[in-house]
């Protein structure tokens, strides 16, 4: 198969190439890779899928979001969150579908914080709800010519220790990772999967 991995070269892009290797994966970061996108502009998106050309799957692990009390917390940054995370990842679908072989499939990124908030993470729960509900309502329409999935990643040990945070309850990237290859390789659809469900 061939994989496109947005964000290949993150935490989590890293390790998702890396469980991708026995396939042929093309690495898109924002400032280096095998190509490079900027996914809050749709005309760099679309440039990057022409340069690419036709894939069999899409794998997104990309975009920002802050993490701040929400009495901290400004209209910009939440609007910054939705324009990177949410709409950058919505944009990676509407343009990217149209590269993709039938029966592929494209895999965005959510979060554990859509599920189970916490104090600080009222943007990242904003947003990875929004991508998990998206994906829910768009698979419903598009049936099994392209399947649509989301992987909701944990907090990971690696960004923990990297923010000097006690990373014992964290995820490792790779563990993490697992459950990107099963988004890609399932012929489920509509689907966000918990990445402590492929450990």
């Amino acid at each position: 198969m061939k994989i496109v991995v947005i964000g290949a070269n993150g935490t989590i892009g890293k390790s998702v190439v890396a469980e991708l290797k026995d396939h042929e994966v093309v690495k898109v970061g924002h400032s280096k890779g095998d190509y490079r996108v900027d996914i809050e502009d749709r005309a760099s998106i679309k440039d990057m899928f022409e340069k690419v050309g036709q894939v069999d799957a899409v794998v997104s692990a990309t975009g920002n979001a802050v993490f701040a009390p929400v009495e901290e917390l400004t209209f910009d940054q939440i609007k910054a969150a939705i324009n990177s995370k949410l709409l950058g990842q919505i944009s990676i679908f509407q343009i990217g579908r149209d590269y993709i072989r039938e029966g592929g499939s494209i895999t965005l990124t959510s979060g554990v914080l859509a599920q189970h908030p916490m104090r600080g993470g009222s943007a990242l729960s904003l947003v990875n709800g929004a991508i998990e509900s998206f994906v829910k309502a768009t698979a419903l329409e598009l049936g099994h010519k392209l399947r649509l999935n989301a992987v909701s990643p944990h907090f990971v040990k690696e960004t923990m220790d990297m923010m000097g945070m006690d990373s014992s309850s964290g995820i490792s990237a790779s563990d993490s990772a697992k459950a990107y290859r099963h988004a890609v390789l399932t012929n489920e659809t509509g689907q966000s999967f918990d990445v402590v469900d492929y450990i």
